[in-house]
């Protein structure tokens, strides 16, 4: 058994190639080998989000901290709370953040396919992230 503890792996900034706005990375982890699974804890301060992106085999959010929005590319924007845990299919578009006034923090979980865990795209343009209308479920 192998223990990360908490502070060990210093947090980095989200790069501005993938994200808009302020967003905080922390406790990277992947599996060892024969395992796929990484991931990561991500915290999204107010308007901050991820750029467009797929993953080879989908994805699994966490919501631990605030309220954020989820969008899948031709579906509704979706409102997310603490608690709440978020597939994203397969090879499918999305993206994923703060609202303008609340940030959001989430642990994200994804498998490698052939070396590979995401696939990252343009930005999400403030007019996209703010367009409604919002599904609350």
């Amino acid at each position: 058994m192998k223990v990360q503890r908490n502070g060990t792996i210093e947090a980095r900034k989200g790069p501005a190639e993938t994200f808009t706005g302020s967003v905080r990375i922390e406790s990277p982890f992947q599996a060892e080998a024969p395992g796929r699974a990484g991931g990561a804890i991500v915290t999204f301060e107010p308007g901050a989000r991820t750029y467009w992106h797929t993953h080879p085999l989908g994805q699994t959010l966490i919501v631990t901290v605030g309220v954020g929005w989820t969008q899948c590319e031709g579906g509704p924007k979706t409102e997310i709370r603490a608690g709440d845990v978020i597939w994203c299919p397969c090879q499918r578009r999305h993206w994923h953040g703060a609202t303008p006034t609340t940030a959001m923090t989430h642990i994200a979980i994804a498998e490698a396919f052939d070396g590979k865990v995401v696939d990252w795209m343009e930005a999400v343009t403030d007019e996209q992230y703010l367009a409604g209308p919002l599904q609350k479920e």
